[in-house]
């Protein structure tokens, strides 16, 4: 007899379908469409005008998944807009609580979304972040000409 010893049975061995894939497998390809999603493309190919004119009927009609799905079409949620609120110059990091202040009323006061307060935070984040490492530079710039002076 060997002396071999044998893998033990995988976990989920009953439950998979057919041979697993081989070690180092890709998978599908990047852009590879699944079949049901090439198959509705096909059914739809040369019928999305008229689809959508019905849904656009359909809408003024009072319909409100159609109106919904035409709203959704023709003014989709803005993403990445600017605001406008009054902010104070963000030139040292005495200013980063004044500015956090100003995104906090613009917030309360309805002038920005909190979705946009939390970006423009992240953006205040980032300026502290290099007025820090400003600092850094500066004050390890400033402890090594007093070591290059004391030599």
């Amino acid at each position: 007899m060997d002396s071999e010893v044998a893998d033990p049975p995988r976990k989920n061995a009953g439950k998979t379908r057919g041979r697993p894939f081989q070690q180092g497998n890709p998978g599908r390809p990047k852009g590879a469409q699944n079949r049901t999603t090439r198959l509705i493309e096909a059914l739809l190919e040369g019928e999305a005008e008229a689809i959508g004119r019905k849904c656009i009927e359909r809408a003024k009609e009072g319909d409100p998944v159609a109106l919904r799905l035409a709203m959704e079409r023709i003014a989709p949620v803005g993403r990445g807009r600017p605001v406008h609120f009054k902010m104070p110059a963000l030139g040292t990091a005495a200013d980063l609580p004044r500015a956090l202040g100003a995104v906090l009323t613009a917030t309360s006061k309805g002038e920005i979304t909190p979705e946009e307060a939390v970006s423009v935070a992240q953006v205040v984040e980032i300026r502290r972040k290099s007025l820090e490492t400003l600092e850094i530079e500066e004050r390890l710039a400033s402890l090594e000409a007093r070591m290059a002076n004391r030599r």
